[in-house]
């Protein structure tokens, strides 16, 4: 059994965050306030290390998490009750089975509903195929069905085989399109190793067909781009866009390259046409996911900075802030969500309080304004402190709900007992809410 595999310290990475968008609230006095502590049952039975949230119909909160009753991850519910309180509910807990988990295990990215109330997501290890992967990881994409009598049931959808045809290691969630197809991607695998785009097709017995829209570091150098740790996003038109992390032709990042922002277009026959609009200049690329102005404009991070690919200027690229700056947050995570104009997100690093990763701090939630003369202001909402209650480090970004209120997860901190490589208490991780 390989050693336990904890994804949510890879500060900068692995996240597709869902929002929605409501009426942008006023942040001058915001407050949090945190809702869930992690481990606060004996073995993390309740999960460790929170990733991505979604809302359903009714308020109720969703995401994933390590830990669980096997180790191997859960998918963990919020419900708000009476006087602010919230209560914590394990639907799943992976490996239920035993190693090699071919139930899945360690979820990673955020959830997706269907219009049933079905619930679809990623893990980045176990799976059918796990003997095909050695000593990397294979993963799967599951369902989670809901009962009448509250339980919840899982199936795989699809195990990802290392077969020098399917891709390996997803590492963000699932998008949807009208039709109830799903599509993601995989860090590794394809037919050329640098990853793939995916889309899982339901059929009328319950199958699910994958099919391979793009097989990465396709052409000389890897120019198209590989390596991909965000998954992809729609526009009106049908066309998909995405970023990878390597790859592309910039010559400023050695062999691997600084990675590239994409758009997949369908064609006939069903054949997708990849095209690399932006290759990035700098190492790492964009290790969160991207999102739509109404324009048709694409938004996302860095590892140094929030930016803007105009459509109709060819794509051209324009910073829209650089992190790093005095209390400022640092290391952006996870995908940014529009409101009424204004951009949320969350940075791993950073703040008014340097008591983390030995004083590089312990993250921030932002908000950027659009000023009249077209720059974009930055505010810090909310600074994270490693104080024993508030979470720290923010991984995957924020959502928001009808009043205008951001919740979002955090990789540590809280209540929890968890420790770090050098016995520290770092928490398990919590969920937040900050209110304007």
């Amino acid at each position: 059994m390989p050693s336990k595999k904890t994804l949510a310290p890879m500060i900068a990475a692995l996240a597709v965050t869902c929002g929605f968008l409501a009426a942008a609230p006023a942040f001058a006095a915001s407050k949090e306030k945190v809702l869930y502590s992690f481990c606060s049952v004996s073995g993390c039975a309740d999960g460790e290390y929170p990733w991505g949230l979604i809302f359903d119909a009714s308020g109720n909160l969703y995401g994933v998490a390590d830990g669980g009753a096997y180790g191997y991850g859960v998918i963990f519910q919020l419900t708000p009750g009476a006087g602010g309180t919230w209560t914590e509910k394990v639907l799943y807990s992976f490996c239920s089975g035993g190693w090699p988990c071919n139930d899945g295990a360690y979820p990673v990215g955020s959830l997706n509903f269907d219009k049933a109330g079905n619930l679809y997501g990623m893990t980045t290890a176990g799976g059918s195929y796990q003997a095909a992967c050695g000593a990397s990881d294979c993963g799967t994409a599951f369902e989670l069905s809901p009962s009448e009598n509250g339980t919840w049931t899982e199936a795989v959808l699809h195990s990802f085989n290392d077969d020098g045809k399917d891709g390996v290691e997803p590492a963000a969630g699932v998008t949807s399109d009208t039709a109830g197809h799903l599509y993601g991607t995989t860090l590794y695998g394809g037919a050329h190793g640098g990853g793939i785009v995916f889309e899982l097709s339901p059929g009328s017995n319950g199958t699910w067909t994958e099919t391979v829209l793009h097989n990465f570091c396709s052409v000389r150098g890897c120019a198209d781009g590989s390596a991909l740790m965000a998954g992809v996003v729609f526009d009106k038109k049908g066309n998909l866009y995405g970023t990878t992390t390597g790859g592309g032709n910039s010559n400023t990042c050695g062999t691997q390259g600084c990675g590239v922002v994409f758009e997949l277009k369908p064609g006939a026959s069903g054949k997708w046409k990849q095209e690399v609009l932006y290759n990035f200049t700098s190492r790492g690329g964009s290790e969160a996911g991207l999102i739509l102005d109404a324009a048709g404009n694409l938004y996302g991070t860095t590892p140094e900075t929030v930016f803007e690919l105009k459509k109709n200027d060819g794509w051209a690229k324009k910073v829209l802030h650089t992190f790093g700056r005095g209390n400022d947050g640092s290391v952006p995570t996870g995908n940014l969500i529009f409101s009424a104009g204004n951009l949320y997100g969350t940075t791993g690093n950073g703040g008014n309080y340097h008591t983390c990763l030995d004083g590089s701090g312990c993250g921030t939630v932002f908000q950027l304004t659009r000023q009249s003369n077209g720059t974009w202001k930055e505010t810090i909402l909310h600074s994270f402190t490693d104080n024993g209650e508030d979470g720290t480090f923010p991984n995957s970004g924020v959502i928001l709900d009808t009043k205008g209120n951001l919740y979002g997860p955090t990789a540590y901190g809280g209540t929890g007992p968890c420790q770090n490589s050098v016995g520290e208490v770092v928490g398990c991780g919590t969920v937040f809410e900050i209110t304007p």
